[in-house]
């Protein structure tokens, strides 16, 4: 019987080969823009995977030829991916090529596996506030992200927040709201609240003695979290801050992500300013589910896949740039936009919003950001 390795190597082959007699024409790197962060997280019993989609701007990645060289995972059709064992932990250096139809390297780019220790942050206590829109509101990676932290050899997981949805599970509080933004959570303020998400303030905006409302995360932990720090805040957010740019337009973009960094910066340093010593951690925006139908289903002819699918490869590009290499400053990068599968991840009627399989990869990704960190967490 045929080994599982060399059906995958001739399922690769055969998908390259079909490819190729469609005529695709090969294009410049500058065009491809291959695009990986400069460390990808694991840790042993988890899957975790990098979808070639999420990693390059085509709009036909099975014209290429993706060649992955690491010592660690096997390389599929469409992604790299590893469950790794204990015997993985620590660092894996990974090089990625991509080849047109006649076989020339058009782009490479390299980063680092890390793989944490299986008992990384066993004994410790870990305070985590989850910060972000409707992906967050949903719950499911927050639900899925308690369970993963319940098994053994893991630190003590305590969500901190005021929103706790019906779809919130035991133990799970964030700040997620549907339909927000960086500046949303930097000024939203609401003088008639209904209890509803849709019409509030901003858990971080409070009327001063002046009258005035105004941005105060200190006031935020005084209050809310009964004067408790997180260890570590995440975002997940640039969605509803990017998605109606003109994705024709690379300087309206630009323009774009330019708004968004300017109320994230007014956010992260608030942040930073109540919580010193917290590890604030940028969520890589996620990628567009694959099939051009979702975007029609939810937004007709206004918005389209491919729009916004270069909408978010330029900002995911410009994330990593603008908050890349800061861990000095306590300030991180979580690659949440590899390990989402553009297919399997989402619903069919759903452009942005994935569904459970596809939250519970973000939850993976944070869990294995969360693992290599633990060890340092330690009080």
């Amino acid at each position: 019987m045929m080994s599982s390795a060399i059906q995958r190597q001739l399922l690769c082959i055969s998908a390259f080969v079909a490819v190729c007699s469609l005529g695709a024409t090969s294009i410049r790197a500058e065009d491809l823009q291959l695009t990986l962060p400069p460390v990808v997280y694991a840790v042993p019993g988890q899957e975790m995977n990098i979808y070639f989609d999420n990693i390059v701007l085509t709009q036909s990645p099975q014209t290429y030829r993706f060649e992955v060289a690491c010592d660690l995972g096997i390389q599929e059709a469409a992604r790299w991916t590893t469950t790794p064992d204990d015997n993985a932990c620590g660092e894996h250096s990974m090089t990625v090529n991509v080849r047109d139809i006649d076989g020339q390297v058009v782009d490479t780019a390299m980063t680092l596996v890390k793989v944490a220790m299986p008992d990384s942050g066993k004994g410790t206590s870990l305070r985590l506030l989850i910060v972000g829109d409707s992906l967050t509101h949903a719950s499911a990676y927050p639900n899925k992200l308690v369970r993963l932290f319940s098994t053994e050899n893991n630190p003590q997981l305590t969500l901190m927040g005021t929103h706790m949805p019906s779809s919130a599970k035991q133990g799970v509080a964030h700040e997620g709201y549907g339909g927000w933004t960086w500046q949303r959570f930097v000024a939203q303020y609401e003088p008639h609240p209904d209890g509803t998400y849709r019409k509030r303030s901003s858990p971080f905006v409070f009327v001063g003695s002046n009258g005035d409302p105004s941005l105060n995360v200190a006031r935020y932990f005084d209050e809310e979290c009964h004067g408790e720090l997180p260890d570590v805040v995440t975002f997940l957010l640039g969605i509803n801050d990017c998605f109606s740019a003109n994705p024709n337009d690379p300087d309206a973009i630009d323009t774009r992500i330019d708004g968004m960094f300017r109320s994230a910066d007014t956010l992260l340093a608030a942040f930073r300013n109540a919580a010193p010593d917290a590890k604030l951690a940028v969520c890589l925006t996620t990628p567009p589910n694959s099939r051009q139908a979702a975007f029609e289903a939810n937004y007709q002819d206004r918005y389209t896949r491919w729009g916004w699918k270069r909408i978010q490869h330029r900002l995911v590009q410009r994330q990593l740039e603008h908050y890349g290499n800061r861990e000095a400053d306590r300030i991180f990068v979580i690659p949440t936009e590899l390990n989402l599968d553009p297919v399997g991840g989402y619903p069919a009627n759903n452009g942005v919003h994935p569904n459970e399989s596809g939250y519970h990869q973000i939850a993976n990704t944070l869990y294995a950001w969360l693992k290599v960190q633990a060890v340092r967490i330690d009080r």
